[in-house]
């Protein structure tokens, strides 16, 4: 079988790129033929780049380049806004011509939840309109689409949850990065935007430690190229001016595959207190690393933690404030949430078992007739 993907790619830095990566090498672990078509900057074996973010014929691009390759199986990786202007409309007819001349094409939406906008939606039912199948990561994000779609459409729908990495922890990660070995650490980390509401933990801080005093703050990460300076440029004045800014250490710069799996190793307990998400990419790698995890009560991260039993959510910032240092104080608890992200990662969602659903929604869209024969397959 031969599947095209297209999508971004590393090392675009995206968490979609990164997404598809482990997905396609996942699939061809188990000998799936793939090819890659993405954005320029793309890079790696059966890649090619071809199109621009914003580019006028970004769908003509794209298909010129894929169509080459027979895939048996179109999938594109959707997010709003990667392909092309007007929220990423050219999504359309690419995936229009593909179905013109019969090749299938799957649908992964990265991004639903409640209160899209009506462009967003117009461009969902269209994509669902127009592909065979459409990947969703989580089952309350069937229930909000199934608001706003008809029925008939919503059979397309497949839940596959992100997959997470089977990994072991870096040795000494603490001493690598040079942090204080005898704290335990309150991690931030990812991309610096207002969605990820870093600063509240920054702001609450000083309480922390008030109930737990043996610990630091590590912020980790950066904004993507010029967008949300002020919101970087805010988050690192508040460092600053915290009464206890000589216990915060701040990582910066764009954090390669190694640096960012030491990082998330040191990590004591990671905080995602962020005020929208669909679903997160560094949520599957804390899973991937057992380690706790203190979120905000969004639906993505109230499903993800019920059904792992990683973490603890909150309402608010007390709640915030007292499972962090609940976590740090008892260490029972925190192997407890630890071994349930482990077990979690090994027996629901490691790539390996991801890639399997996916190979099986792949091959039930193949028109394949039985043949009354003897029958090589050389896949």
């Amino acid at each position: 079988m031969r599947v095209g993907f297209i999508s971004t790619y590393p090392p675009i830095e995206c968490g979609i790129a990164t997404y598809t990566k482990y997905l396609s090498d996942a699939l061809r672990e188990k000998h799936i033929d793939i090819y890659v078509v993405s954005h320029l900057g793309g890079s790696g074996p059966q890649v090619f780049p071809c199109f621009d973010y914003e580019d006028g014929d970004l769908a003509e691009r794209a298909f010129s380049m894929m169509v080459r390759f027979t895939p048996d199986v179109v999938h594109i990786q959707h997010e709003f806004n990667l392909f092309g202007r007007y929220e990423g409309v050219s999504v359309i007819p690419l995936i229009i011509q593909f179905r013109l001349i019969g090749i299938p094409v799957v649908t992964t939406l990265h991004t639903v939840y409640a209160g899209m906008t009506e462009n967003q939606m117009v461009i969902l039912k269209s994509i669902f309109a127009n592909s065979e199948r459409v990947i969703i990561h989580e089952p309350y994000q069937e229930q909000l689409l199934r608001k706003a779609m008809d029925e008939d459409l919503m059979a397309k729908i497949r839940v596959i949850p992100h997959g997470a990495r089977e990994v072991e922890l870096v040795p000494d990660a603490k001493k690598v990065l040079g942090l204080p070995q005898d704290k335990k650490i309150i991690l931030l980390i990812g991309y610096f935007r207002p969605s990820k509401n870093f600063e509240l933990v920054v702001d609450i801080f000083p309480e922390i430690l008030e109930l737990y005093p043996d610990a630091i703050l590590v912020v980790a990460g950066k904004i993507r190229g010029k967008e949300y300076r002020d919101y970087r440029n805010m988050l690192f004045r508040k460092i600053a001016d915290s009464p206890r800014t000589n216990s915060i250490y701040l990582i910066r710069g764009q954090l390669p595959q190694d640096v960012f799996d030491t990082i998330l190793s040191a990590a004591d307990v990671v905080v995602l207190p962020y005020r929208i998400s669909s679903q997160s990419g560094i949520l599957a790698h804390c899973l991937a690393f057992g380690k706790p995890i203190v979120t905000s009560s969004t639906e993505a991260m109230k499903e993800a933690l019920k059904k792992s039993g990683a973490g603890l959510t909150c309402d608010d910032h007390s709640q915030f404030v007292e499972n962090i240092a609940h976590i740090l104080s008892d260490n029972e608890k925190a192997r407890e949430l630890s071994q349930n992200a482990i077990n979690f990662v090994r027996d629901v969602i490691s790539w390996s078992r991801v890639a399997e659903q996916h190979l099986g929604t792949y091959k039930a869209l193949m028109d394949i007739p039985e043949v009354q024969s003897h029958v090589i397959t050389v896949d």
